[in-house]
C-alpha cells in the first residue's frame, strides 16, 4: 500500500476559509498574517477585514480590558497599516484607543467606532481635541460605559 502525505498547505483555499470563519477575526489576522503570500491574500479579505474588535471581551459583555501589548504592538505596527482602508467597524476600549486610531494614516471606510470607557473620570478627556477630528464622517458613534 502506498503512503499518501498531505500538507497543510496542500488544502484548497476554501477549505482554509471555513476554518478560519469560525475564529475571531482578530485571532486570524494576529496568527497568520505575514506567513507567506497565499494566507496574506486570504486573511485580507474583506470577510475578515471589515469588522475589528481590538479589545477583550467577557461572553457577558459586561468587562472589556485591553489586549496584551504584544498584540496591540503587531496590530499598530504590522497589521492596522496594511488593511486599514477595509476596516467599516471598530470596537475598541479607551486605554488604547489613541494608539489604535493613530496607527493608519487614516481609516477612509470606517463608518462605526465602538469605544469602550473603561474608567469614566480618566477618559472623558479623549473626546475632546485633535484625535477625532479626523474622524468626522462617522455613521456611527458607540459610546459605552462598563
Amino acid at each position: 500500500m502506498e503512503c499518501l502525505r498531505v500538507e497543510l498547505f496542500d488544502l484548497p483555499d476554501e477549505i482554509f476559509l471555513m476554518i478560519f470563519k469560525k475564529l475571531e477575526n482578530v485571532e486570524i489576522l494576529y496568527s497568520l498574517m505575514d506567513i507567506n503570500m497565499r494566507f496574506n491574500q486570504i486573511v485580507s479579505d474583506s470577510i475578515f477585514t471589515t469588522q475589528i474588535t481590538l479589545m477583550k471581551q467577557s461572553s457577558s459583555m459586561e468587562l472589556t480590558s485591553s489586549l496584551p501589548n504584544i498584540v496591540l504592538d503587531r496590530f499598530c505596527l504590522g497589521i492596522l497599516p496594511k488593511i486599514h482602508d477595509n476596516i467599516k467597524w471598530l470596537k475598541l476600549e479607551t486605554l488604547s484607543m489613541e494608539r489604535i486610531l493613530l496607527a493608519a494614516n487614516n481609516y477612509s471606510n470606517l463608518c462605526q467606532l465602538d469605544i469602550f470607557i473603561m474608567n469614566k473620570e480618566t477618559d472623558m478627556h479623549l473626546f475632546t481635541g485633535k484625535l477625532f477630528d479626523c474622524y468626522n464622517h462617522f455613521n456611527y458613534l458607540v459610546v459605552d460605559r462598563h
